[in-house]
Parts: structure tokens; sequence; C-alpha cells
């Protein structure tokens, strides 16, 4: 049997740019082609249909899933958006609402997409209604965080922007607070690496973050959609549901995934399940965890990381997805094999939202 090919990552030159923003798109987008024949399927099953997780190779075609395409979506209403000035809750929430529209409208949408996003999106289809009546606040899949990596890649975007734009894309369609604190961690987490943020820092910084915001509710991004949440979760006292009651619960859910994380970090197992440590990454507080998990267990081996997170027990191509996003976004473009990335599907696109962005 011929040894596996492992893919080294070539050095930048000196003087190379990084061109984060190429590398975390096409990253995210090789993750989630790696992933899209093991999702669904248990280790053994994959490893059966595989080989070693550590020689998985890209399949032929490169066929990506809902996961990228909802991601360029996101990528073109931010464009669209900023066409007309700075990023505001107003010029971000038409363009977007329309993407993720034209998204379930598309013959391509024929991914296995998640049912939140079928169910919102047809909703926001209904013109004349607001788009809080889309959302679907009971649900905290990882469907908002999967496809948030775009606003931690702009360039220019002031933190209250970030916060709110990564919130408000996740709204649209999954208004549950996890859904909404893990998209706005994802982000910031694509945008610690893509500014040179070590990852060993990476997990305290996404903690002290997650505190720093667990009090903040972004009422002019969110409008009264804590109030449609029906929150079961009543304020100290006895009182009735706040703002805070609702974006608390998000948060608290991710800052108990990070702690899942840290401690899988202090006693790491390459070669065990990560959804064991961390969760299968159905939910967005995990898939989140998860991600950074393979990420983290092979920061500088990006293809390994990749590998590992699509032979998972769980939502595989998401994990990978998020994964190579956050790789891409730490060694930059020239993270891939050039055989890999030439061959991804969308590539186009991808290119030129990466060219938009890079800094």
């Amino acid at each position: 049997m011929n040894a596996p090919a492992t893919h080294a990552t070539p050095a930048r030159g000196a003087g190379e740019a990084k061109r984060a923003a190429t590398g975390a798109l096409t990253g995210l987008a090789l993750g989630d082609a790696l992933g899209f024949p093991t999702e669904f399927n248990d280790v053994p099953s994959i490893l059966a249909k595989c080989g070693p997780w550590r020689g998985m190779e890209l399949p032929e075609p490169a066929f990506v899933t809902d996961d990228t395409q909802m991601t360029l979506a996101l990528g073109r209403g931010i464009r669209t958006a900023m066409e007309s000035g700075p990023l505001t809750p107003e010029r971000l929430a038409r363009p977007v609402r329309d993407e993720y529209v034209e998204w379930w409208r598309s013959p391509d949408n024929n991914r296995a997409p998640g049912r939140t996003c079928m169910v919102a999106c047809e909703r926001l289809s209904r013109e004349g209604r607001p788009w809080a009546e889309a959302s679907q606040t009971g649900s905290k899949g990882c469907g908002a965080n999967m496809r948030v990596a775009p606003v931690g890649l702009v360039p220019g975007l002031t933190d209250e922007q970030r916060a709110g734009a990564a919130q408000l894309q996740s709204a649209l369609t999954h208004g549950h607070p996890t859904a909404l604190a893990a998209s706005d961690l994802t982000a910031h987490a694509v945008r610690l690496l893509a500014e040179g943020t070590e990852p060993t820092g990476l997990v305290g910084l996404l903690r002290s973050y997650a505190l720093d915001n667990r009090d903040r509710y972004h009422e002019q991004w969110l409008g009264d959609l804590w109030r449609r949440a029906q929150d079961p979760s009543p304020a100290r006292g006895g009182e009735p549901p706040t703002a805070l009651g609702f974006i608390r619960r998000g948060w608290d859910d991710c800052l108990a995934a990070l702690d899942r994380l840290a401690a899988a970090l202090r006693d790491p197992s390459p070669e065990t399940d990560p959804c064991l440590a961390t969760g299968e990454g159905w939910i967005a507080e995990e898939a989140l965890a998860t991600g950074l998990l393979c990420f983290l267990l092979f920061p500088e081996e990006p293809v390994t990381a990749l590998r590992r997170a699509a032979c998972t027990s769980g939502d595989s191509d998401s994990i990978a997805c998020l994964a190579g996003a956050f790789a891409g976004a730490h060694l930059g473009a020239s993270a891939w094999p050039r055989d890999w990335a030439e061959r991804i599907e969308y590539r186009g696109e991808l290119l030129a939202l990466g060219a938009l962005w890079d800094v």
C-alpha cells in the first residue's frame, strides 16, 4: 500500500502577503467538501469507506454543501450592503435576506440543507413581513455559525459592527440566543486568527470575549427579537424575562462549551473522535468547540486538521468547514495544497470575495 500524501503546507516567501480572507474561505470550502461524504456516518463507517483518516483525500469532484453556499450568500450580502456606506443593521438586513431567499429558491440548493434554514428562508420570502417573524427562535442549530466567517474577514469593522452583524445574520434564520452568541464568537475567532493571534492563546481570548459580552444585548441590530423568543429563563427573583436574561443563556452555553474545549486541550488525544470531547456539532456551541478542537490539535498542519474534522461521528461537514476557516485565517492562502484549492466548487467566487477582503 502506498503511503498517504501528507500535503505539507508551503512556507510563504519573504514579503509574501498572508491573504487571510482567501485562506479562510478556501479552507472553509475544502473542509466542507471533505466532510460532505462522511456526514451522518460514525467513525468506523468512515474508516471503512475512506481508509485511515490521516490519508483522506478530497473527493473528485470536490462538491460542497449548503455550508459553503450560505457562506457565499452572506458574503455577497455584506458586499452589497457596504457598497452604499458603513455597515449598519438597515443596510445589512435587506441584501442578506435577499441572498438567503435566493439560495433557498436555487436548484443548486440540493445538498441536504438544514430544516431551520429552509423554514426560515421560506418565511423570509414573504414580502412585507419583518425579518424577525421568520426567525426560528427555538433553534440553536449550527446553520448560523457555519456561514459566519465573512463577518470576521471584512476589514475595517468596529467591534460593535462585527458583533452586531454576526448576530443579525444568525437571527434571520436562527434566533436562539446560543446561535447568536456562537456566531459572534466564531466571527471573533476568525478575526483574531486573521490578525495574527497565536493559537495557544485563542481559547482564553474567546472566553474573555464571552464574559465581556454576556451582559450586552445588541438592540440596534436585533430589535425586540428577545420578546419573540418566549424566554423560559425568568430573571432573578421571579421577575419577568428580560433582554439580558435572553442573551446570557446563549453566552453561558458557549462558555460551557469553551470549558470543555479547554479540558480536551489539556490532555489532547488526536486519534480519538473529537466529538467525544466537545460534542457532535449539530448545535451551534458544539460546532464551534469541535471545529476549534480539530484546528488546535494541528494548528500548523491544516490538511491534517481538516481530515480529523471530517472523520468525526457528528456533523462532519460543518465541523470541518469551521476548522478550515480557522486554519486558513491563521495560515493564509498558502495553507492549502494547490491541487485541492484549484478544483474546489465555487472557486471563482471564493477567490473574488477573498481578494476583496484580503489586507
